[in-house]
Parts: structure tokens; C-alpha cells; sequence
């Protein structure tokens, strides 16, 4: 029913449909790979530009959040990309975390943040996607074009790392 449903809605009815249900996902995914919060609200707008040209290209083999995801990721990367991106400093300060980090967020949660958009871009990637966004093993992989047990050892090596860099940093992991 639901499928019948959006069949019969217009492109613009399911733009606006995938705007409400998906845009501070993508905002907090986009704001992860920028480190800048009208960066990420550019590469927002652009993901839904583009999955709006290519509604007709979506074949279903995933889930609507795993492509718009997929889309922002790649959004993200050409961005980054990007010899005026380049040039600016992107350092992140966990006070720089309020604009898209969840209002009720404690320090420690920020910190938390602030030490996983330090990670390497590899590291960083499975964590946001499985983690951050709940993915499953699987649409990680498939979203960054690997394996599942490359997905697991980018996990393991970036939780060493996270453990090292909070423990160095008095984080009191209760």
C-alpha cells in the first residue's frame, strides 16, 4: 500500500517527503565530512538536488537513507575535494559542535565528537555510517565499497584510537 502510495506521488512530493524525514541526519552526516556548518548545509541542499534529478535512477536495492547518504558522502568528498576547501581551516573545537550536535548533548559527548571528525577520513567514514547513522555491517560496506570485515577492522582500529586520544584527555568512561 505504502509502495502504491509513493508511486503516485509527484517528484515533488517525495522531495519534500525525503527533506523532512532525512535532512538533520544528513546535516549532522555532511556537517561530519566538512567540519563546517554552512558547508554542510550547502552539501545538504546539493544531496537533495541531486537524488531530486535522479529519483528515476533508484532502483530500491537499498534503503532510501543508505542512497541518500551514499549521495551526501560523495556530495561531501568532491566538496572536500575542492582547491578553495582545501585552502581553509577546518580544525574543529567541540564548542564549534553546537550548531549541529544535539542541543541536549553533554561535554563529554561533544568531546566525543570532536575526537571522531579527528580521526583519519577511513576511520571517520565507518564510524559516522555505522554508528552515528545506525547502519547496519552490511550498507556500511556497501555505501563505502568495501568488505564487511574491512568495515570491522576500520571500527576496531578507530575505537584504539578513540580509547587512546579520550584516556589521554581524563575522559571517564563510567
Amino acid at each position: 500500500m505504502e509502495d502504491a502510495r509513493e508511486a503516485a506521488a509527484s517528484p515533488q512530493e517525495r522531495l519534500a517527503r525525503l527533506v523532512k524525514e532525512h535532512q538533520a541526519m544528513l546535516l549532522r552526516v555532511c556537517y561530519a565530512y566538512l567540519c563546517d556548518a554552512e558547508d554542510a548545509r550547502d552539501a545538504v541542499q546539493e544531496t537533495f538536488f541531486k537524488a531530486y534529478k535522479s529519483f528515476g535512477g533508484f532502483r530500491g536495492e537499498c534503503s532510501e537513507k543508505s542512497w541518500l547518504i551514499q549521495i551526501a558522502r560523495n556530495t561531501c568528498l568532491d566538496m572536500r575535494r575542492s582547491a578553495w576547501h582545501r585552502r581553509v581551516d577546518r580544525r574543529i573545537r567541540a564548542e564549534d559542535l553546537d550548531s549541529v550536535a544535539h542541543p541536549e548533548a553533554a561535554g563529554e559527548e561533544k568531546e566525543l565528537t570532536a575526537a571522531i571528525l579527528q580521526l583519519p577520513p577511513k576511520l571517520k567514514d565507518a564510524v559516522i555510517l555505522y554508528y552515528f547513522q545506525g547502519l547496519s555491517m552490511q550498507e556500511t560496506a556497501d555505501i563505502l565499497r568495501i568488505s564487511q570485515p574491512s568495515v570491522s577492522g576500520r571500527l576496531s582500529r578507530a575505537r584504539k584510537r578513540l580509547k587512546a586520544f579520550l584516556e589521554g584527555e581524563g575522559y571517564d568512561e563510567r
